[in-house]
């Protein structure tokens, strides 16, 4: 973890700090002409996206960067979306990773991503597995990839959305199944 960065465990009433991340990068995604991820409206103001944020910390899975006492990224993590295949081994599941643009967030996403990789350890489970926007060049596919993730498959939702599948092994194994 960089020295400026600290993590804490998100709590219910933290979903206003996570909307706020999501709608910060939506809004740079959208001045850089990256609308597909994300679209172009704020998360804040769509009734589906408050409530997944509320969903992520209402449980135990949320984490935040925070680079003196303010939000500059979150993780959440859990069970795995619907959207993709189950899993063939025991893992944790990246269920959300956004960070913000300024200076102070920099190496965010990166101590997020390692701490899921020690919390699936904890959990003695085999893998961390997130998916992840494979447009815009795949970008967020590399940054995934120089993260120690491994691109595993493709999928795509509705009709536009692709999206990359990766993982990362934790180094735990289990022998007898």
């Amino acid at each position: 973890m960089t020295a400026d960065l600290t993590l804490r465990r998100g709590v219910p009433g933290d979903e206003g700090a996570v909307l706020g991340l999501f709608d910060r990068a939506v809004e740079w995604l959208v001045s850089q002409g990256f609308t597909g991820q994300w679209g172009e409206q704020p998360w804040s103001g769509q009734p589906r996206r408050r409530a997944l944020a509320a969903e992520w910390c209402g449980g135990d899975g949320a984490w935040f960067a925070e680079a003196d006492g303010t939000p500059v990224g979150f993780l959440g993590v859990g069970e795995a979306i619907d959207h993709v295949p189950p899993a063939e081994v025991p893992e944790l599941y990246v269920r959300a990773l956004v960070t913000c643009r300024e200076p102070a967030a920099r190496g965010a996403g990166r101590v997020l991503l390692e701490h899921a990789v020690a919390l699936a350890r904890q959990q003695g489970v085999e893998q961390v597995r997130v998916d992840c926007y494979a447009g815009n060049g795949g970008r967020l596919v590399a940054f995934y990839e120089s993260c120690g993730f491994t691109r595993v498959g493709g999928f795509t939702v509705g009709e536009t959305w692709a999206g990359a599948l990766l993982t990362r092994p934790t180094a735990v194994r289990h022998w007898m199944r």
